[in-house]
């Protein structure tokens, strides 16, 4: 197995005697936005000083800023189904819970995407839990089947699939369904804390669902999606984990984690969450999530709305380049809310009142599908993004799309917003024939066409 408990451990036990000179040359070799070693990312984590915390801060900033810009990435979950044979510590979903659980009819999936799409959503992440009774495989190629398919006032261009770990005949026919990632988490790295919060079901198999996303790349599937959800065991034994399980990936198929995401437990019913021994406070989170943004620079992290604004604020300097909005966490939540929620929301504001605010702190909300459809994806997307060249697509695309959704859905206020940002930004376009270009498609998104990409 890749994930060598014993080696993590000593990585971080040994990685408390490093040197004050030692820090600081790691933090040189950071700030050049390069990746880091596992003894190196080991280092970061157990440095305690406010002065090498600070300059952890700084230099994830430097890079998010150097690859990503101003972009924020747009999504939001839709579940689909809450029956669940498996019975997790830390999940509302446990089979041992006694709700009135359900499915959505197809019906009842066009009535949700129509809402999503009012919202001016273009990708979101279908969520279910794991049943094969209630929701096979062709359940599940149904709903994104339809999915697709609705087209009310928008569409959803791109579903990102977060279901549990299958077989690799059952990732081929997602990868067939035209998926975009195929997001899992891991919850846990550490075996013998995934033992005590896995207690029955399949997904208590430790290997079966750490070997999930090789099994997904054997399936045609290029991009996956790992995540852990912190509060279970070591945080810092965690961030390793992801690291040595991204490596794997790309030592194996050639590239890892397109996207890591990093929820924290939070409450959700019939779950008391003080009975997990690591709760990670509101200081170190910041700092986990500049040292994953400094040792994979070019992957993407997602934040849900499990966190409160101001922590999103925070976070959204450091690291954060897809966040959620909007979000409902019940199956069939957008049409009623507080439908058995997987866990609570915290940021609880409008997907226009998150939209606006990113807008007006200087950030670029992107609903760009641009690479599933042009098919950048797996090594092709993280060459160009290791090149810079990614830049040259993803800042065109991320103003076109914010133009298109202004149109769309904003008012005339909003929209004046919108364009000064656009012609700020369409500045930061280095090629001038891209940036032309650019500038001629929102002229034609301003009469009334769309979906311009390139």
């Amino acid at each position: 197995m890749f994930i060598d408990k014993t080696y993590i451990e000593d990585l971080l036990k040994n990685a408390k005697n490093t040197t004050e000179s030692e820090l600081n040359a790691i933090l040189d070799k950071a700030s050049k936005g390069l990746g880091l070693s596992h003894r190196e990312t080991a280092a970061l984590l157990t440095a305690t000083t406010p002065m090498h915390t600070q300059r952890i801060f700084e230099i994830a900033n430097q890079i998010k800023q150097n690859i990503y810009g101003n972009r924020i990435v747009m999504f939001a979950p839709l579940y689909v189904s809450d029956y669940c044979v498996n019975q997790c510590a830390y999940c509302s979903y446990n089979s041992k819970h006694r709700f009135d659980r359900r499915k959505l009819t197809m019906e009842e999936v066009r009535q949700e995407v129509a809402l999503l799409e009012r919202m001016g959503h273009k990708r979101i992440a279908l969520e279910a839990g794991e049943h094969e009774g209630e929701c096979s495989i062709d359940y599940i190629l149904e709903c994104i089947t339809t999915i697709y398919q609705m087209k009310s006032e928008g569409e959803i261009r791109r579903i990102n699939v977060n279901i549990a770990a299958t077989t690799v005949e059952n990732y081929r026919k997602l990868h067939s369904a035209g998926i975009g990632t195929y997001i899992l988490f891991q919850e846990t790295y550490h075996p013998d804390q995934y033992k005590k919060v896995h207690l029955a079901g399949p997904k208590a198999d430790y290997a079966y669902h750490t070997t999930a996303f090789d099994r997904a790349m054997e399936g045609g599937i290029e991009d996956v999606g790992g995540g852990v959800l912190f509060g279970f065991a070591d945080p810092l034994f965690e961030v390793m984990g992801l690291l040595l399980h991204n490596e794997h990936l790309e030592e194996t198929f050639g590239v890892g984690f397109h996207t890591i995401s990093v929820p924290r437990v939070c409450p959700a019913p019939s779950v008391d969450t003080s009975v997990f021994p690591y709760l990670v406070d509101d200081d170190l989170f910041e700092k986990l999530v500049a040292i994953i943004r400094i040792a994979v620079p070019f992957t993407g992290i997602i934040l849900s709305t499990r966190e409160s604004s101001q922590m999103r604020k925070r976070l959204l300097k450091i690291g954060i380049s897809q966040l959620s909005a909007g979000s409902a966490t019940g199956v069939g939540g957008y049409k009623n809310a507080n439908q058995n929620p997987q866990f609570t929301v915290t940021d609880e504001r409008s997907a226009f009142e998150i939209i606006s605010e990113l807008l007006e702190t200087g950030y670029l909300p992107s609903f760009c599908t641009a690479c599933y459809r042009s098919g950048r994806t797996g090594d092709r997307f993280m060459s160009l993004a290791k090149s810079g060249q990614i830049k040259n697509v993803c800042l065109p695309n991320a103003l076109m799309t914010l133009c298109e959704y202004a149109q769309d859905y904003g008012s005339d206020a909003f929209r004046e917003k919108v364009y000064a940002a656009v012609e700020r930004e369409l500045l930061g376009i280095a090629n001038e024939v891209m940036r032309e270009r650019t500038r001629d498609s929102i002229a034609k998104i301003k009469q009334g066409q769309h979906d311009f990409f390139v």
